[in-house]
């Protein structure tokens, strides 16, 4: 008789090892909406099939209305905008009319032709049943860089369903708390980086396990690390940084706060990879485009279906603390950074004012940010 071999313990911890984590499986579901596929939202009494809008098809749309009645998921900032009842809090469910193509959704999801088409509805919003999934949905779309809107449909036999068409799976019980969660970071790499600011520079790259964009610490000469460091936390910004815009301050800080950590002959600036306050580049664009049509940068967020500021700080004080501070001298005007440092055990022993960049271009966004936001101007 042929004895078969036994799977050793070691070949099952193998397999088991190359299977995708939950934080795998959101890392792919936010490329998957990225790229115009849906991804599966289960509970264990319900399951629905999310797209976002902003990548949506003519065929994928149909081949979603073919599957049975959809409906399209908006944050209830849009909402405002829309006119649409919210019954679910932070967000609202709108049923999308059997007549509706996909220049109607579209058009609902997207502000930029609101002046000129300002009636959309009348929109109808749905209040029945359990709204988990399609705030997890929009949460989803906001993490991949997207517009926040969702085209939402109920799917019966959900493993069944995501097997035979390649889609990834996403259980809420899993992954709902890593949505929340600030995911770690790991040091990738540091080399010496002599700058116009400082030739006793040293740039350390930081990875998050989610997947996620990257982020930079710019170390200036040696801090010592039993002294509160003064640092900065600056948000990327391509137009500003960049292109040196003269829209928004971000350029000039971002070299003023170097200067500033060059002529103490020490400091770290964190750079962190959340361009537009968040939201990302081209949502950034969307927002400049209505802010052009006169709306200031919160109205412009807000008709995006964005929150005034989407970051999270709490990536810098990861940062500070793998790099081994523990308190600073904070170079910033916005009261939320020293909030959030405090809350994550970062001391701020000094909040150090950064005034600089003005200009004519810039001096609304600035009066809307100290008005609106409390920045200290």
């Amino acid at each position: 008789m042929v004895q078969r071999p036994k799977t050793s313990t070691t070949s099952q911890d193998s397999r088991m090892s190359l299977m995708p984590t939950m934080i795998d499986l959101l890392a792919r579901a936010r490329v998957d909406l990225r790229m115009g596929l849906p991804v599966v939202l289960t509970t264990p009494d319900q399951a629905i099939l999310a797209l976002a809008v902003e990548p949506l098809d003519t065929k994928r749309l149909a081949s979603l209305r073919a599957l049975g009645p959809i409906a399209l998921t908006v944050t209830a900032r849009r909402a405002e905008t829309l006119k649409a009842r919210v019954y679910d809090g932070d967000i609202a469910r709108i049923a999308v009319p059997a007549s509706a193509d996909l220049t109607w959704i579209q058009a609902v999801a997207d502000p930029a032709d609101d002046l000129r088409t300002p009636m959309k509805g009348p929109l109808r919003s749905v209040r029945d049943g359990d709204a988990e999934l399609h705030r997890l949905a929009i949460a989803l779309t906001k993490s991949a860089r997207l517009l926040p809107t969702a085209v939402i449909c109920p799917v019966q036999h959900p493993a069944q369903f995501a097997q035979s068409h390649g889609l990834t799976t996403l259980p809420l019980a899993a992954v709902a708390p890593l949505m929340v969660e600030s995911s770690p970071l790991h040091p990738v790499a540091a080399a010496r980086l002599p700058i116009a600011a400082a030739e006793a520079g040293r740039l350390h790259i930081f990875r998050p396990e989610d997947g996620a964009e990257e982020h930079y610490a710019i170390e200036i000469g040696k801090p010592d690390r039993s002294q509160p460091v003064l640092a900065r936390l600056h948000s990327a910004c391509f137009t500003g940084d960049v292109l040196g815009s003269l829209k928004c301050d971000c350029g000039p800080q971002l070299h003023g706060a170097l200067a500033q950590m060059g002529a103490e002959g020490q400091g770290v600036l964190l750079y962190l990879n959340q361009e537009g306050r968040g939201i990302g580049l081209a949502n950034k664009m969307r927002a400049y485009s209505l802010q052009d049509q006169g709306f200031d940068t919160v109205e412009a967020n807000h008709r995006l279906g964005f929150e005034d500021d989407e970051r999270d700080f709490r990536l810098g004080s990861a940062i500070l603390k793998e790099l081994g501070f523990s308190s600073v001298r904070l170079l910033t005007n916005n009261p939320n950074k020293i909030s959030m440092m405090e809350k994550t055990g970062i001391t701020v022993a000094e909040r150090v004012p950064l005034k600089v960049g003005e200009t004519a271009f810039n001096r609304g966004y600035l009066a809307t940010k100290a008005a609106k936001s409390g920045h200290m101007l």
